[in-house]
């Protein structure tokens, strides 16, 4: 038992100096990646693949712990149909998340945070038969006569982990959002995102 007790200890000595980064360091990490996006409390919704750009900026604040914050265009939403008609719905945020990243392996970071987002579009587009058309979302509600307000702010927790290779950074996280889209109803943002960035030391 004590060989075992040992070993563990040592090798989580070897996992926690195989993880420290320099403390102090600052970067910043410009990044694209891809959304798959989709809305709570619809089942007859699917995902919609969209863009996700922007730039994050990290303090390494001990050697496995650093706090970052970004700026992010995201294109978010989802897609349906009914019988011949195509629908997409496009809700396209600027997001910033604020993550703490714990650094558990060389190069490996699992990280937690909130992300506020300010919605910059929101428009539903309708194809059928190789036509189409977009009108906003506003105005498909009016028409509709559905009584909707459209929340323009959307908060999320976002939970991910990241994989840093000589500067380039590969990271996948899931955005929970915790906000109502529309005030009326109780649909969120659920959104899986990975991205490809590359790091510079400031």
């Amino acid at each position: 038992m004590k060989k075992v007790i040992l070993s563990a200890l040592v090798l989580l000595t070897t996992l926690s100096t195989n993880a420290q980064q320099e403390a102090g360091r600052i970067t910043v990490q410009p990044k694209v990646g891809l959304n798959v996006a989709s809305i709570t409390k619809d089942n007859d919704a699917d995902s919609r693949i969209g863009l996700a750009a922007g730039a994050e900026i990290e303090y390494q604040a001990t050697d496995m712990v650093s706090l970052s914050g970004g700026l992010l265009y995201s294109m978010q939403g989802a897609k349906g149909n009914l019988g011949s008609v195509d629908g997409t719905m496009k809700l396209d945020y600027i997001n910033i998340p604020i993550l703490a990243n714990v650094y558990v392996a060389k190069g490996f970071a699992v990280k937690l945070g909130l992300q506020p987002g300010f919605m910059v579009n929101d428009k539903i587009k309708v194809s059928q038969n190789g036509v189409s058309a977009e009108v906003s979302l506003d105005k498909a509600f009016k028409q509709a006569g559905i009584d909707a307000t459209i929340n323009k702010f959307d908060l999320a927790i976002p939970v991910g982990v990241s994989y840093e290779f000589s500067n380039f950074v590969v990271d996948a996280r899931y955005n929970w959002g915790m906000t109502k889209i529309v005030k009326e109803s109780n649909s969120k943002n659920s959104v899986f995102q990975i991205s490809v960035g590359y790091k510079f030391a400031l």
